[in-house]
């Protein structure tokens, strides 16, 4: 990989490189996830965050799929924000509602930006909207993308199981196709548990996925935050967390410092078990997201050699 510092001093990437060559030369990686503004919606305040997470040096940022319904509008731009910041993007692409010509002109887009990592998802099911009579899974996804393109791929798990899952096993054998069709690294569903993600390490690596797997993390510092994600998600919550929710729920200062404090511990416990790396879900929160890689930045160093000494 090749940078220079532009005039503004700001690292700037003139060659790409894959996130699965970032794997090979670290241990373990931190990345952030921001999503896009709906398509009508004016791009400062999303690009102003860029660059704030981009100055706390991650492995890369991904991109979601864009707000509001739009699939994936405007994820190529923002993930070329990213790029022109110095950071690797890895651009979302979703297909529950899309056919092959809809991907195709998608993945045409990002690789004509320049952008060589994608996480491929089913995405969410949108009410009255038809589904994929080409893509029913994930799986399918992966392999379409595998078949026709050559970026690096991240898929999605789940330490508690997908929810439309019967059961962790089957979830699991689900998984594994994925892992089979192309993807080269997977990224979790944010969990409050540690010892769930433990648990299901160990059932991959029985199962035959080698793959890298990061641990996906939600740091809960807005009262709409517990509200929204939990009901979305449907992560266990351990009595710990339950009891700081209870607590801080109706103070806004002290609830974000709780939930900035429950974050960095439990990546910090990850971490020290070998995690290959921490993906931080921070809902577009730049100050959130510099105080836990400021935490775990000594950390991250000791863990890769010394080579993220210079990471805030």
């Amino acid at each position: 990989i090749i940078n220079r510092k532009n005039a503004r001093g700001t690292r700037a990437r003139e060659e790409t490189m894959k996130i699965s060559g970032i794997f090979e030369k670290k241990k373990a990686l931190l990345s952030f996830e921001i999503f896009p503004p709906k398509p009508t919606a004016d791009a400062a305040a999303v690009n102003g965050t860029i660059a704030e997470l981009a100055a706390l040096r991650p492995d890369y940022i991904s991109v979601t799929c864009s707000a509001g319904g739009s699939g994936n509008a405007r994820t190529c731009e923002i993930a070329q924000t990213v790029r022109a910041c110095g950071v690797e993007p890895l651009a979302h692409v979703t297909c529950i509602h899309a056919g092959k010509e809809s991907v195709r002109g998608t993945l045409d887009g990002l690789k004509d930006a320049g952008i060589e990592n994608v996480l491929a998802l089913r995405g969410d099911r949108i009410a009255g909207a038809e589904e994929s009579a080409d893509f029913a899974h994930a799986s399918d996804l992966v392999r379409f993308i595998r078949a026709g393109w050559d970026f690096d791929i991240a898929a999605a798990c789940y330490p508690e199981g997908h929810p439309e899952s019967p059961d962790l096993p089957a979830d699991i054998r689900h998984l594994k196709e994925k892992v089979d069709a192309g993807a080269t690294h997977l990224n979790t569903q944010l969990f409050f548990d540690d010892e769930d993600f433990f648990r299901f390490r160990d059932l991959l690596a029985a199962a035959g996925i080698a793959v890298p797997v990061q641990a996906g993390i939600m740091p809960l510092v807005k009262k709409s935050h517990v509200d929204r994600i939990i009901a979305l998600s449907g992560a266990k919550i351990p009595a710990r967390l339950s009891r700081m929710i209870s607590r801080f729920y109706d103070k806004p200062e002290a609830l974000a410092e709780a939930g900035i404090a429950y974050a960095t511990e439990q990546a910090i416990d990850l971490l020290s078990a070998g995690v290959r790396g921490v993906h931080l879900y921070v809902m577009n929160n730049a100050a959130v997201a510099k105080r836990i890689a400021g935490a775990l930045a000594p950390v991250l160093a000791e863990i890769n050699g010394g080579g993220d000494a210079g990471r805030p």
